[in-house]
């Protein structure tokens, strides 16, 4: 069988087309707010989930479904639509649907073209059941710990259909849905054994955005404090760090998010930061710019060819004056 990995190893759907001319090369800069109303901020990524799309993430499964945003929500021009990506899934605002179908799961994997023939009729079950179910929509069928899974976790609404049958792929068995891969790890000590591929990643390393939305927003204010200009000295300095690929190809650019803020929980400019990123065959060592008016900046760098699947570490440190401050972030080289 064909290995596709996360490549695009089928014909692309016209839709993706029309993304990627649209949208593919364009490096426009959109100024971005602290969002408002009811919103929830991911320390992990540095981005806000917000009104219905936070409800959505809420109630269908939370970290555990989508994992965590990768860009703030934005209107994008390709679909007409306002979307926010997340490390698993697009969502997808479409205020005409009734409810509760005003939000809805982009279709991924149809975008990246993992799609297969329909399977024969020698290959579909006599009758659907708990352990088998066929689908004439798409033609495939689910079966096992996939269609648990499936029937359990939110069946259409966050799946889609099925577009292939299980299969190898990339050392776990797999089925891809309209909007979702699973993969069965039945290896797993702890944790669950049916988990979901982070196609929202493979699809921005595929196609980009249409803007720098995936720029990481500061955290929201400590209660209580007071909004302005400073009121003193800084006397201590917080650094956050994210990358923009959690997981990526083990070859290509990556990108290191930096906030910086006081004990006033203020961002501090002009702070000069470095990150060390530790390969097995050595360490490799970057300079940023120094803050902006924000507490940000932000290191790209060619990463080094390494082994699939281990976690490169990198540290992060921020320097300003006689302050210091570190943290870590990492990403997994996969394919």
């Amino acid at each position: 069988m064909e290995k596709r990995g996360a490549g695009v190893a089928r014909s692309l759907p016209i839709i993706a087309i029309v993304v990627i001319l649209l949208v593919g090369n364009v490096a426009a800069t959109h100024p971005q707010e602290t969002p408002s109303g009811k919103c929830e901020y991911f320390t992990e990524t540095g981005h806000y989930v917000c009104n219905e799309f936070l409800d959505f993430f809420k109630t269908r499964g939370e970290r555990g479904t989508f994992g965590y945003p990768l860009t703030e929500a934005f209107d994008d021009p390709a679909r007409g639509l306002r979307v926010q990506y997340f490390q698993r899934s697009r969502m997808e605002w479409h205020p005409y649907n009734p409810d509760p179908y005003k939000v809805q799961l982009g279709l991924l994997i149809d975008e990246l073209g993992h799609i297969d023939p329909p399977v024969g009729e020698a290959e579909r079950p006599a009758f659907n059941s708990s352990v088998h179910h066929y689908f004439p929509e798409t033609g495939h069928v689910v079966s096992y710990a996939f269609l648990k899974h499936f029937r359990e976790h939110g069946g259409l609404d966050i799946f889609g259909y099925p577009r292939t049958e299980f299969m190898y792929e990339d050392g776990y068995i797999v089925q891809y849905f309209q909007r979702a891969r699973m993969e069965w790890h039945p290896e797993a000590a702890s944790g669950p054994e049916m988990r979901l591929t982070d196609m929202g990643e493979i699809y921005l390393e595929e196609f980009g955005l249409p803007g720098d939305y995936d720029q990481p927003l500061p955290p929201p204010a400590a209660p209580g404090a007071t909004p302005g200009p400073p009121t003193g000295p800084h006397t201590k300095l917080d650094v956050s760090a994210s990358v923009r690929y959690a997981i990526m190809g083990r070859q290509g650019t990556q990108t290191v998010f930096i906030y910086v803020n006081d004990q006033r929980h203020e961002p501090v400019q002009d702070v000069n930061a470095q990150i060390v990123i530790h390969y097995q065959s050595g360490d490799q060592t970057h300079t940023c710019d120094p803050t902006n008016t924000s507490g940000f900046t932000k290191c790209s760098f060619d990463i080094q060819l390494s082994p699939p699947g281990e976690k490169v570490v990198i540290d992060v440190m921020a320097v300003y004056g006689d302050l210091r401050a570190t943290t870590q972030t990492f990403f997994l080289p996969w394919w």
